[in-house]
């Protein structure tokens, strides 16, 4: 199984109404410090509606960057429930998944 496909999997997990970070997706699926790796695996995600990359933000809550521009991200974050605010998303701990 590619690394892509592990991320993919990894990140189907993640409900609506959650998000996770690059950091900790990337621990999930063994990799050390592969925050940058993660990045790149979202950007190059072939089915962005169908794999959540949208549910991917930064470690300090701030929501980041997405292929279609952030303010489609926040929007589309904020139609599943989170709330954000200045672009950081507040109650970050509440909301953040757990691998």
């Amino acid at each position: 199984m590619t690394l892509s496909i592990e991320v993919y999997k990894k990140l189907l997990k993640v409900q609506k109404g959650k998000v996770t970070t690059y950091s900790d997706l990337a621990k999930a699926v063994g990799l050390k410090n592969g925050q940058r790796v993660i990045g790149m695996i979202m950007k190059n995600n072939p089915f962005p509606v169908i794999i959540p990359c949208h549910r991917v933000v930064k470690f300090n809550g701030e929501i980041g960057d997405y292929v279609y521009g952030k303010k489609i991200k926040s929007n589309m974050l904020s139609r599943e429930g989170i709330k954000i605010s200045n672009g950081k998303i507040l109650d970050f701990d509440e909301k953040k998944y757990y691998f």
